[in-house]
């Protein structure tokens, strides 16, 4: 009886993911490129196309688009010979896609942004853990819970999972946590430099996507998925710049919520669909048609933490408004545009 035996090549898997061109939410796309040797840097790695005009970014008559590498990440759950590489989509001239919001931002090692991404998790049509008519037990016992009667039977172990995958990858996760609605989680991502923690955020959304694929679990990140006394899933936006953490000052910290506030629509247009099913004044928010500021105040649009007064106003602030469906990139380019129109002596 003839039989042979196949040796596997020697190969490395990456696994180039970008956003497509669907509006008002982009999509997460990704597809694997093999290599015959392990990249050691993003500078490493090859340019790749792909089809335009199935994802809402090219005319079929000129459909080709660029993913240009801008950040790489090891790959656990595939194995130590792969990696997850995050890419800008470019035209075929050199230039950003309109698509490309990452391209909007300038690039600062001294700017920091800290990004805290809520989420429902759905099974079956509805969250985890709420029964499959009617609605569970009023918010009060979620937020920070634990037992099956909280948190039903899956969602920890979908979230500890994908807390060691994000580890694994080198995303500096700053915490994970039930939230306030049943059914609802959140995580937290710290990092420095005006780009890194909004590439970090998409990772993190694609390694839960693809970890939920095995759980048959759907990731909703809608603001308000659900009417009523529930709270709403947001991206609350942590920033800070080298001048706000070494000088500030109250005169420029006022300024610059001047500056805020007159941007107050542009940000709205910047932090995702739908937020005034979100933004209604209340649940820990304030109107999407106000801003306001205030000390420890999470019914404020900027809630100051109190180490940043008595810091002589210096440290970070927080931006509550963005919601759980916004694009990173559009949000942290918001942000610094604003912080940009604020002089600093």
């Amino acid at each position: 009886m003839f039989q042979t035996t196949y040796q596997l090549m020697s190969k490395y898997k990456l696994e180039y993911i970008w956003l497509d061109g669907y509006a008002p939410v982009p999509n997460l796309r990704g597809k694997t490129r093999l290599a015959s040797e392990a990249p050691k840097s993003v500078e490493d790695l090859p340019e790749w196309g792909f089809d335009g005009s199935s994802t809402q970014q090219a005319d079929g008559s000129d459909s080709d688009c660029v993913l240009k590498p801008v950040a790489l990440y090891p790959d656990a759950w595939r194995g130590d010979d792969s990696y997850i590489v995050m890419c800008e989509v470019m035209l075929p001239n050199g230039d950003p896609h309109p698509s490309n919001y990452r391209a909007t931002i300038e690039d600062d090692a001294n700017t920091w942004f800290g990004l805290e991404q809520e989420y429902f998790l759905f099974k079956d049509g509805v969250p985890l853990g709420w029964p499959k008519e009617g609605y569970p037990g009023p918010q009060g016992p979620y937020y920070t819970s634990v037992g099956f009667q909280n948190v039903g039977a899956i969602a920890r172990t979908i979230v500890d999972e994908h807390l060691d995958l994000c580890l694994a990858a080198g995303i500096n996760h700053e915490g994970i946590n039930a939230e306030v609605a049943k059914g609802q989680w959140e995580f937290q991502v710290f990092a420095k430099g005006s780009c890194k923690c909004a590439d970090d955020i998409w990772v993190a959304r694609y390694l839960l996507e693809r970890l939920c694929e095995e759980y048959e679990v759907v990731v909703e990140y809608h603001c308000k998925p659900f009417s009523g006394d529930w709270n709403g899933s947001g991206m609350h936006c942590n920033f800070s710049t080298e001048y706000m953490r070494q000088t500030g000052g109250k005169d420029y910290f006022l300024a610059l919520m001047d500056a805020f506030e007159k941007n107050k629509d542009e940000h709205i247009a910047a932090y995702g669909p739908d937020n005034h099913k979100r933004l209604t004044g209340l649940h820990e928010t304030q109107s999407i048609d106000k801003f306001s500021w205030g000390v420890a105040d999470r019914g404020a649009s900027i809630r100051v933490p109190h180490s940043f007064v008595k810091n002589d106003y210096k440290g970070y602030l927080e931006d509550r408004r963005p919601n759980s469906q916004g694009d990173p990139y559009r949000i942290c380019s918001r942000v610094l545009k604003t912080i940009a129109e604020v002089p600093t002596k």
